[in-house]
């Protein structure tokens, strides 16, 4: 049960889309620093309570010529550390051949289980904010909207669809958010063989 303190303010879902995100770390060269993001939302809204939902999809071991141990401790941290829900899962490899012969794709979409874990938890908020800018979760905003929540989209300007920016309540670049960024993005070290 909320005490009555926690009524009066707006109680937060934040759900992450890790491969979206990505994209606007790569541009700014920067990492982002999760850690101030709790407090980011409570300020900004005035919220009472904030849950933050991490989606990503990670590489089967032996596939990349670096080291995941990195990605899992960084899993741990958003769940064990700073009280995320992190949903994850292993990328699936699908075989394709075509007229060049053969080569593997990847695939790791996770919208089905950021819509289920919104739909799940619809009565514990009121506003829900997005880190995705996919087309497909416009059906979503549009049901959350039309059941009286507020729905924020928090995307990059060269990842958002058009759709996406104009669906929700309000739509903020995440580049253009100073306390998002932390450390200087570096690139892995191959493992040496």
């Amino acid at each position: 049960m909320f005490n009555k303190e926690e009524k009066k303010q707006d109680m937060i879902y934040v759900f992450i889309d890790a491969s979206n995100v990505w994209s606007a770390v790569k541009s700014v060269k920067k990492f982002i620093e999760y850690k101030t993001i709790k407090d980011y939302f409570r300020k900004k809204f005035n919220a009472g309570k904030v849950e933050i939902f991490y989606y990503d999809a990670y590489p089967k071991a032996g596939t990349r010529d670096y080291n995941l141990d990195g990605k899992h401790k960084f899993f741990t941290y958003l769940k064990k550390g700073l009280g995320f829900t992190v949903r994850k899962k292993e990328l699936k490899r699908i075989s394709v051949i075509s007229e060049n012969g053969e080569s593997v794709i990847e695939k790791g979409n996770m919208d089905v289980e950021i819509t289920i874990d919104a739909m799940h938890n619809i009565q514990k908020y009121n506003i829900a904010i997005f880190f995705s800018g996919d087309a497909d979760f416009l059906a979503l905003v549009n049901y959350l909207k039309n059941g009286g929540k507020k729905v924020y989209i928090f995307s990059s300007k060269d990842n958002i669809s058009h759709e996406l920016k104009t669906g929700g309540h309000g739509y903020f670049d995440l580049k253009n958010i100073n306390e998002f960024w932390g450390k200087d993005l570096k690139y892995r070290r191959p493992l040496k063989k």
